[in-house]
């Protein structure tokens, strides 16, 4: 595992180091230019969209495991984790850090709220993979041929039948397991009793939503618009190539899938990589107020939690 870390970084930095040497530096800079003020503006609201529902969802999933947030610590907890997520290495940083400040916020010490933390971000993976398997009948499209259609039902079969494999795995293993008992019965307070599926859900599809939209106005901005079809195949590609901890908070893998993806639909690898940046910018940008909230701890002296 340790030799992994090491490897997994090089790897790359050589096949961004690649990537890059064969773009169109003239074309990357005239692509930035494009990008406009309202762009800048639309992109950060999504962020904002992002975060305070984020946070939201967070409150929401910690409050059905019996720790209770505030809404104003729950979003600005976010801000600094996802602030740290995207300037620290592996991008999960952040939210380690962010279930480590709340260790004192309930009884039981740090276990509660990182179980919260850890049911949170499942939630958003979760919401990720769906959208990325639902794109599935779409990627034979973009592939064309005439099998396109054919393509399409073998991949939903072959879905399917990956659940009931995890599914049956999960019976069999529940029967032997008092651990595997106790999880799932966290998973059913938190995602499926009194509501919770719906809350979840509409919660997640916001999210997602919105870190799609960023990614299509990111492409527009630089003038490559991509087509509707592009939200569920080649985007939802980029934003879990983001989960891979081989770099800073997804700078690097979103770039490389990015640069990989985009021809399918008619932009160039340059295209990619401009519109890859811009969004990683816009993220940046708009998760700063965590910043502001770590530098303002570091001015009293003390954390907001400790």
């Amino acid at each position: 595992m340790p030799l992994l870390r090491i490897l997994a970084p090089i790897a790359l930095i050589a096949l961004l180091a690649f990537l890059v040497s064969r773009t169109d530096m003239t074309a990357l800079v005239s692509a930035f230019s494009q990008v406009s003020g309202a762009h800048v503006i639309a992109g950060l609201v999504l962020v904002q969209v992002q975060v305070i529902i984020s946070a939201l969802r967070w409150r929401f999933t910690a409050g059905r495991l019996g720790e209770p947030i505030s809404a104003t610590v729950a979003i600005s907890e976010y801000y600094v984790a996802s602030f740290l997520n995207q300037s620290l290495p592996g991008g999960v940083a952040g939210d380690a850090i962010r279930a480590y400040r709340m260790r004192n916020a309930g009884k039981g010490g740090w276990k509660g709220p990182a179980k919260a933390v850890i049911f949170e971000r499942l939630s958003g993976q979760m919401a990720f993979f769906v959208l990325a398997l639902t794109g599935l009948v779409a990627w034979p499209l973009v592939l064309g041929g005439e099998d396109a259609g054919r393509r399409a039902l073998q991949m939903v079969l072959g879905f399917f039948l990956f659940v009931a494999a995890v599914a049956a795995t999960i019976v069999i293993a529940k029967r032997r397991s008092s651990w595997l008992v106790e999880v799932i019965e966290d998973i059913s307070r938190v995602f499926i009793r009194r509501g919770a599926l719906a809350v979840q859900g509409s919660m997640s599809l916001v999210i997602v939503g919105s870190y799609v939209a960023t990614f299509l106005l990111a492409s527009h901005a630089i003038g490559a618009p991509l087509p509707g079809i592009a939200a569920l195949t080649i985007i939802p590609l980029c934003l879990i190539a983001m989960l891979l901890p081989a770099g800073f908070g997804g700078w690097g893998t979103r770039e490389a899938a990015a640069m990989a993806l985009w021809p399918l639909l008619g932009a160039t690898s340059t295209e990619g990589l401009a519109a890859s940046l811009v969004y990683g910018g816009l993220s940046l940008a708009g998760a700063l107020p965590g910043l502001a909230i770590l530098s303002l701890e570091a001015i009293r002296g003390r954390p907001r939690r400790a």
